[in-house]
């Protein structure tokens, strides 16, 4: 039986996983006008909220344009063509956003391919390829960028309390602190049975 003391240091642990996790989602897009949402909140307000992208893999793949938005609102917060300074994954031209600051709430965190820049400063705007034919990317000569980029896209959200992709639902993954957090009171589990059973 786990003693309430362990147990108590895993209820701490989890619920300050749950409120500051790691997610990870990855994908391929298939047309040069597809835009990749993912939905994140933060339950309370956060400092040191990290989103980002690191598909770009200097060349590999398609150049990366990020935005945040209001989820509840609709409204633009920042948009960012290049910085890849936000986590040692990145190459060049990928980009996200490091925020010092975030109110609780919910989120949108959108990555086009370059010059799909956002045509206004809410998301209802849409994207300024959107009336374009679908080009599919192994077909598309992306503009300061080359043709026959690679399709993955990689996104990173860390210290947020929850996240998913809309458009894939099923891809919802558990944080990584989480994951670890269930196999460390499974050992402590198992250890005290086989501690019984001596």
């Amino acid at each position: 039986m786990i003693s309430k003391k362990v147990l108590a240091i895993a209820l701490v642990a989890l619920s300050g996983a749950a409120n500051a996790a790691t997610f990870h989602f990855t994908g391929n897009i298939a047309n040069h006008n597809d835009v990749i949402r993912t939905t994140f909140t933060l339950d309370s307000d956060a400092t040191n909220v990290r989103v980002w992208t690191d598909s770009f893999l200097s060349g590999t793949n398609f150049d990366p344009i990020t935005a945040l938005w209001n989820a509840t609102t609709g409204e633009l917060i920042d948009e960012n063509d290049d910085d890849g300074s936000i986590d040692p994954s990145q190459t060049y031209y990928d980009s996200g956003f490091n925020i010092a600051s975030l109110a609780a709430g919910t989120y949108f965190f959108t990555v086009a391919t370059y010059r799909n820049f956002a045509s206004g400063d809410n998301i209802a705007d849409g994207f300024v390829y959107d009336n374009d034919a679908p080009i599919a990317l192994s077909n598309w000569c992306q503009p300061a960028n080359g043709c026959n980029m690679g399709t993955y896209w990689s996104v990173w959200l860390d210290g947020v309390s929850s996240a998913s992709n809309p458009d894939d639902p099923g891809q919802v993954p558990e944080p990584a602190s989480l994951a670890l957090l269930g196999l460390g009171l499974a050992g402590l589990v198992r250890s005290r049975k086989q501690k019984q059973a001596v």
